[in-house]
């Protein structure tokens, strides 16, 4: 049965992929044809045709390598200026195409480039080619896929944070969901109990699973967790006098914390001397509604342009941990390879109730959905974001030219920035393939 969740789970967040990168794509092709645009194809995954079916001037299919998607769209390369001609197709049509160049290698990878894109360009496109276009249609169409991604990770978090609430954000209030039956070193937590091991002084005062503690040695406590944990800490070994409500009733419960050694906070693992009373308050995942939501997503954008800043060292990480030199790092990137692993661990959990396994299903995708979507938008060609930056590019040279009274200058040719694509796609696909490598070699698991 556990290798039928497993399998589920990787089901699950593989098609959920494939359904987003369907829909990424979607969203290029509805507004480039919304504009007049001519798409020729529309495929999901890379490498060799499975099905396609053309419908009007679109083909429509799937690839063998699911890995992602692409779009074309006709005329996305100007040509060269006073480097094309025009010739007589054999129905007599007039048809612009490229003059051949090899003055040079990022030449001629240049020149093939524009002439490849422009075998598929016919005389009644002349109008519908995506370089034409004004540049905030360019952003529009370029942004439309990322922002898709987007929007689906705001949809499911939304929807998570109102019902469920954020399972990464959780909010401890003093309600004792475990009792710890003795006391035993920081760094032995989690071990049986012996009987060298002193009664805890929870267990020793009665404390019981479900009590909400509402008064510590006389001062009222609410629901502020914080509060709570410093009036022990700074207890000692004095006597600790506990009021609970208890099934609707209120208790008094009488005990003497005791010393040990503790970490200073939750982001200070350093150990010292505080009081200590032994029991496990209750952590509820935070709700929220669309501000949460938005509050939310927009400390996960500042933390995701860190991490995309940070991602080569980090994979260089990874390639150490391949070759045994460091262990991987837990928080680390992961390939959509480890994405499926951790969906399938996710699935297979003896300790998760169903429930929570489809909100940790929901909160994987969801998150997977929001770094695809960030890091298409990084100005990088050829990413979506790179095209943006140039029709940015394309819309402030042409306003300050305007204002100035200048001749325009035409459109942003990023076909000269293709030696650089070719750059960024290659130092992608080497990442790519250390993340899935490190993936199979040394996993990350989940927890």
């Amino acid at each position: 049965m556990t290798v039928l969740y497993y399998t589920l789970g990787v089901v699950i967040f593989v098609v959920a992929i494939l359904v987003s990168i369907a829909l990424h794509e979607l969203g290029h092709m509805v507004w480039a044809k919304k504009f007049g645009g001519k798409v020729t194809q529309y495929f999901v995954g890379f490498g060799n045709t499975v099905w396609s079916k053309k419908i009007g001037e679109t083909e429509y299919g799937f690839k063998s390598i699911p890995l992602g998607g692409f779009v074309k769209i006709v005329g996305m390369l100007p040509p060269e200026k006073d480097s094309h001609e025009t010739y007589l197709d054999e129905d007599g049509n007039e048809v612009e195409r490229l003059r051949q160049s090899n003055t040079g290698m990022f030449t001629q990878l240049i020149s093939d480039a524009r002439a490849a894109e422009w075998e598929t360009v016919k005389a009644e496109d002349s109008d519908r080619l995506f370089y034409k276009m004004p540049w905030w249609k360019k952003v529009i169409v370029m942004g439309a896929g990322p922002a898709v991604n987007i929007a689906i990770a705001f949809v499911i978090f939304g929807a998570l944070f109102a019902t469920y609430g954020n399972i990464g954000d959780l909010r401890t209030t003093p309600e004792v969901s475990g009792v710890q039956p003795c006391v035993v070193k920081y760094e032995d937590a989690g071990r049986e109990c012996t009987a060298a091991d002193p009664e805890s002084p929870a267990q020793a005062a009665g404390l019981e699973k479900g009590d909400r503690i509402v008064s510590f040695n006389g001062t009222r406590i609410g629901d502020d967790w914080e509060k709570l944990s410093d009036l022990i800490r700074d207890n000692g070994e004095n006597k600790a006098v506990i009021v609970v409500d208890r099934d609707g009733a209120e208790k008094t419960l009488t005990t003497h914390t005791v010393v040990s050694d503790r970490p200073t906070s939750t982001t200070d693992e350093t150990l010292e001397a505080v009081g200590f009373l032994g029991f496990v308050p209750t952590a509820e995942p935070t709700t929220g509604g669309l501000v949460y939501t938005v509050d939310t997503m927009g400390t996960m954008t500042v933390q995701t342009v860190e991490a995309l800043v940070h991602l080569p060292s980090k994979v260089w990480g990874v390639g150490k941990a391949i070759v045994g030199v460091e262990k991987r790092d837990p928080e680390g990137p992961m390939s959509l390879v480890g994405g499926g692993r951790i969906a399938g661990e996710t699935a297979a959990h003896d300790a998760f109730p169903v429930k929570e396994k489809m909100v940790m299903l929901l909160m994987l995708i969801a998150g997977f959905n929001f770094f695809i979507g960030m890091f298409n938008f990084v100005p990088l060609l050829p990413l979506d974001g790179g095209h943006i930056a140039g029709a940015l590019y394309e819309g402030l040279r042409r306003g300050w030219a305007k204002l100035r009274r200048r001749p325009d200058p035409g459109y942003v040719d990023v076909a000269k920035l293709l030696p650089i694509a070719y750059v960024v796609a290659s130092a992608f696909l080497v990442m790519s393939l250390v993340l899935i490598i490190g993936d199979f070699v040394v996993p990350i698991h989940l927890t």
